[in-house]
């Protein structure tokens, strides 16, 4: 039982008992908050409830990379915890850990499912899709985590996961409808504190890489000329941070920012990755990004970002200074297909 807890990190145990608690308290806290009749305490409760989602997210990506214990099984056991708490448990947190260690290894973006030649084929849909991006409301996610839950039916590496998804609907199910019916109110602040999460979640993933999305996601054996490449990594790769001045405020998502450091040293902790930051200065220092062009370029793309797929064919600072970065949707980590 100690091997199995035993941290990888265990200087830095504080801070994964305080992350840990943060997630306990906020979550809690914020379902709470959706129950009362005050609607300043309900906003709180959307606020603080979709932040601990996030850092549950950010938290989960840690664990599959193996950076919060030395097991891999006590990181998997948390990881699947922290998965019904961000929503995804749809999929599963093995084929997160795979998907995302094939963009680490492959120095590439493997999808399955091509979301854009879908709205192509679908032309009513596409229209409502452009309606909803264009008044922020992040239609594409939402077919993505959508496709969770369709993915045994339509995608056939998927398909001995029929059972597995079912029984998940019918819990999730089930505690959401109990949420419907003792209050309609906090049922919608809930979808809500959700929207706000895969919204924080995509703008993070926006700019964080040029590198190529591909469509063989379930085909290991497809040669890659930049796997392995650390150098081609660094060059492709970009740091978001919130704060350059004020690195505390970089903890809103857990560091995530910081992404050259960790694609440096993927198992290094969160609380670890500004330090590495600064090391790898100057070099880093044309791979980091404002924040305020970054926001500017969100919302000015907001709608052509549903067909793009600028990866592979531009160099993200200069073109998101002058404007014209596009960015990439549906890379999250959480939608592992």
């Amino acid at each position: 039982m100690r091997d199995a807890l035993k941290l990888r990190d265990p200087a830095g145990a504080h801070y994964t008992l305080l992350v840990l608690a943060y997630i306990a308290l906020t979550y809690t806290g914020g379902w709470a908050a959706l129950f009362q009749p005050s609607a300043a305490v309900n906003a709180l409760g959307v606020v603080v409830l979709a932040h601990s989602m996030l850092i549950a997210a950010y938290l989960l990506h840690d664990c599959g990379h193996n950076a919060v214990f030395m097991s891999a099984k006590t990181n998997a056991a948390l990881g699947k915890v922290l998965n019904w708490i961000t929503g995804s448990c749809y999929g599963r947190f093995e084929d997160i850990r795979y998907k995302h260690m094939r963009h680490h290894v492959d120095n590439y973006d493997p999808v399955v499912w091509d979301y854009r030649s879908f709205l192509k084929r679908h032309p009513g849909l596409a229209r409502l899709v452009h309606a909803a991006e264009w008044a922020y409301i992040p239609a594409v996610e939402i077919m993505m985590h959508t496709m969770l839950i369709l993915a045994p039916w339509v995608i056939e590496s998927k398909r001995a996961q029929r059972g597995r998804v079912l029984r998940v609907l019918l819990v999730r199910g089930a505690l959401l409808g109990l949420v419907l019916f003792i209050s309609p109110v906090a049922f919608l602040l809930y979808a809500l504190a959700q929207l706000l999460l895969l919204t924080a979640l995509r703008f993070m993933d926006c700019y964080q890489h040029n590198y190529e999305v591909i469509f063989n996601l379930d085909d290991p054996d497809t040669v890659f000329p930049h796997k392995g490449d650390a150098e081609y990594e660094q060059r492709n790769t970009y740091s978001n941070l919130l704060s350059h001045r004020f690195p505390a405020i970089n903890l809103l998502v857990l560091n995530f920012c910081y992404h050259n450091a960790h694609h440096e040293k993927p198992t290094l902790g969160w609380y670890r990755l500004p330090e590495l930051h600064r090391s790898m200065q100057p070099d880093v220092e044309a791979q980091t990004l404002g924040f305020v062009p970054q926001a500017r370029a969100f919302h000015k793309h907001r709608v052509a970002r549903i067909y793009a797929e600028e990866y592979g064919a531009d160099e993200v600072k200069t073109s998101l200074n002058e404007g014209r970065a596009v960015g990439v949707d549906a890379l999250s980590f959480l939608t592992a297909f």
